[in-house]
């Protein structure tokens, strides 16, 4: 027990070192995680079989970060880009592995270790994405529903493969005999999908209502049933990935999930820390110096030839290349499952130490370079857009990204139509002044266009969406945005545009604020100031002897 509060010293020491230099080069939180663990490695602070900490603990922090992702889902707006994402994934993963098995065969892997290298490339990370997703705010988003669901379905498709693989000497062996275990398998996924159904009509409802009066037990009973539900999933044969996944659709529609993810989010934030620390730990740098160039094409094959395909299915179904670039960029690193794969071949024999560690260290690279690639995805997307256009189909254009052809003329854009943006737009729909909306959320959109609101689906990053906005002829420019990076391309824009109309931004801090004003701005709104002047105000007009100090209204 000792040695695993030494293990945490070490391994969460080396986490905020890291963490702070990161931090300071404005480059994601994620590099550091995956550093520790190589570095740990290196120095072989822990030796094989005495990962105490990092056996279980990581394990924990993926049910916690599918299971709030359950409870976010509508799977109405999944089901409305089914075909685009079922055909997506499963395309990707077939060209995926035949292109994985031919790269491997070319460079001296046998012909069943190929096939397993091609089906590890083949599949992009869940966990890393959908954290990297939440910390940009980008879930709600027409790439990020895309993303996550191509994601789901290649989860379910690595779950099938290891289960073929479970069932004979040979992953295609479709004997009768052989077929039962994933015919049972199937079986058992339809069951637990119905389960899940029947659980959240009629019994989960009725127990969190019972206990939603104690905060303590709403958050004990909602921990119980994600382990329980996922146990169960476990049980019949299905990872905890999916098992975690579908306690959490289960409870999408309860009224209390709000306040139960808002428990959960920190438990989740550790537990997934120590899982991209065991990641970097699987890196094995003798094997780094001796398979260097095999290392190096896989992780280009991950980082630029994945998104390429992904490029390519995606256009068929008339998505714009905004979102087509975005989604692709997204999916461009190798998976957890990956190492899972290749884990497997190795203990039936398929495959050698090899060819796991060298899936290991292509993981930890291309997710670092991803993540830095995704966090900066709206400055690279300037570059490579004239590429992207390739991919663009102009005569479909899918229904989710339809763009109204009105002229506008003195005219206010709304930029953001959620917490701040919402009551504007009422009150400038309630008033009569012609104005257009612009959000990234799809189910936003879709609700002002059913209000007869001129509403644009887009992202600030996507210059084609702002000039379908026609700033040139705006009167007023208002953006919601919270992100730096999104007001100052706007401001750009607007500076390339020559724009005329009074442009009001939002920031987060103080430093923001100087740098925006900087680039033009005439009005910025820190949202935490004003509610403290508010309520400065307020104080003053109930009790106007008492004498406030720290704020004032005239420092607004």
């Amino acid at each position: 027990m000792e040695n695993v509060f030494i293990q945490l010293g070490i391994i969460l020491s080396l986490i905020s070192i890291l963490g702070f230099i990161v931090h300071k080069l404005k480059l994601p939180l994620i590099i550091a995680y995956l550093i520790t663990g190589v570095i740990l490695s290196f120095f072989g602070s822990f030796y094989e079989g005495h990962f105490e900490v990092l056996e279980i603990l990581p394990e924990i922090g993926i049910a916690f970060v599918l299971f709030l992702i359950g409870m976010e889902l509508d799977l109405r707006e999944i089901k409305s880009l089914g075909i685009p994402i079922i055909i997506s994934a499963i395309g990707q993963v077939l060209v995926s592995t035949a292109l994985g098995f031919y790269i491997s065969s070319l460079l001296g892997f046998g012909s069943t270790e190929s096939l397993y290298l091609g089906l590890g490339i083949a599949f992009s990370s869940t966990v890393v994405v959908i954290k990297i997703l939440l910390e940009k705010k980008d879930l709600s988003s027409l790439y990020g529903k895309l993303s996550l669901g191509i994601l789901l379905v290649e989860d379910l498709i690595a779950v099938i493969v290891l289960m073929m693989i479970s069932v004979g000497s040979s992953a295609f062996n479709l004997g009768l005999q052989n077929s039962l275990p994933l015919i049972a398998l199937i079986l058992k996924a339809f069951g637990l999908f119905v389960l899940t159904f029947v659980l959240s009509k009629f019994v989960l409802e009725k127990i969190f209502d019972s206990v939603a009066k104690s905060t303590e037990l709403l958050f004990f009973t909602a921990i119980t049933w994600c382990f329980a539900f996922t146990a169960v999933a476990v049980i019949s044969g299905f990872s905890v990935v999916i098992g975690a996944f579908l306690a959490g659709v289960a409870l999408a529609s309860s009224p209390y999930h709000t306040q139960i993810q808002g428990k959960i989010k920190p438990l989740r934030d550790f537990f997934l820390t120590l899982f991209f620390v065991y990641l970097g730990t699987q890196v094995k740098i003798s094997d780094i110096t001796t398979s260097w160039l095999k290392i190096i094409i896989f992780t280009v094959f991950a980082i630029a030839v994945k998104p390429l395909i992904y490029s390519l299915l995606l256009g068929l179904f008339g998505f714009r290349k905004h979102t087509i670039f975005q989604t692709s960029l997204n999916l461009s690193q190798i998976s957890e499952f990956s190492l899972i794969v290749l884990l497997v071949g190795v203990s039936y024999g398929h495959s050698s130490p090899l060819a796991l560690s060298v899936m290991a260290t292509v993981a930890v690279a291309s997710i670092i370079i991803s993540s830095i690639s995704i966090h900066y995805s709206k400055r690279i997307y300037k570059i490579f857009a004239p590429i992207v256009n390739i991919f663009e189909r102009k005569s479909i254009i899918h229904f989710s990204e339809a763009r109204s052809k009105t002229a506008l003329e003195d005219h206010i854009i709304i930029i953001g139509a959620h917490r701040i943006g919402g009551p504007i737009v009422k009150y400038l729909k309630k008033t009569g002044i012609p104005f257009v909306v612009m959000d990234f959320n799809p189910s936003i959109i879709k609700k002002l266009r059913e209000e007869n609101i001129n509403a644009v689906y887009g992202d600030i990053g996507d210059p084609e969406t702002l000039d379908s906005l026609q700033l040139e002829k705006a009167k007023l420019i208002i953006s919601t945005a919270s992100d730096i990076t999104d007001n100052e391309i706007l401001l750009e824009e607007c500076i390339r545009q020559k724009v005329k109309a009074m442009i009001l931004v939002r920031a987060e801090e103080v430093s923001h604020w100087q740098k925006l004003k900087e680039m033009g701005a005439h009005y910025i709104v820190m949202p935490e100031k004003v509610t403290g002047v508010y309520l400065v105000n307020q104080l003053k007009s109930h009790w106007p002897k008492a004498h406030f100090a720290g704020l004032s209204a005239n420092r607004l």
